[in-house]
């Protein structure tokens, strides 16, 4: 089998699987959406950079030593429904990177990143990848079983914080905006102060 280094090589109406995935050697940054090759936005703007080297600022000092463990991107997470045991490789057919990752089950974690629903995921919306986030990956997110998913609004200094219900469905718990303190469902001990996760932007 030919080694695969670009995209051109491959059906994009075909369906993969994570072990296809992990052969590729490709220059653009992909994620697998149900078996799909779907490519991700282009580099990140800076005001998303920035924001996300805050949350990291934050989360760094709140969950050193901790049971819990979090992981900015690039970083894969397999997902699937959340009823399926831990799969193998050829039977997982979603992998996204999101910005960041919350995991508290040392379990689901191996060399290639995460096996599994993280417990809180946070996507920082960029242009051209709002209806990924807000329309794909809900519902990815939701379907495996992700507890809490955060979704920034970098252009509006908003946060959306979904919260998984025990039917297995996300309530909008609370939107928060540029000055507030956003509380997570799951820390409630960790106060997150938006001012400093916008900061950058304020003048």
């Amino acid at each position: 089998m030919p080694k695969i280094t670009r995209l051109s090589q491959l059906d994009l109406t075909q369906t993969y699987s994570y072990a296809d995935y992990l052969t590729w050697q490709l220059d653009e940054a992909i994620e697998l959406i149900k078996g799909k090759i779907m490519l991700m936005s282009p580099a990140p703007t800076v005001r998303h950079q920035r924001i996300a080297g805050n949350l990291y600022g934050i989360f760094y000092n709140s969950f050193r030593h901790k049971k819990c463990q979090f992981f900015p991107a690039p970083f894969d997470v397999r997902l699937y429904d959340r009823k399926k045991s831990i799969l193998a490789s050829q039977d997982i057919h979603t992998v996204v990177q999101p910005d960041l990752s919350v995991i508290c089950s040392p379990d689901i974690l191996d060399e290639q990143g995460c096996n599994g629903a993280p417990d809180w995921i946070i996507e920082i919306l960029s242009k051209g990848n709002s209806k990924r986030e807000m329309q794909i990956k809900y519902e990815l997110y939701r379907e495996s079983g992700v507890q809490e998913y955060w979704i920034v609004y970098p252009n509006d200094q908003a946060i959306h914080q979904f919260v998984l219900d025990d039917n297995g469905h996300y309530q909008l718990k609370h939107m928060y905006t540029d000055d507030d303190i956003a509380t997570p469902h799951l820390f409630p001990e960790l106060a997150v102060d938006l001012t400093e996760v916008f900061e950058t932007w304020q003048k």
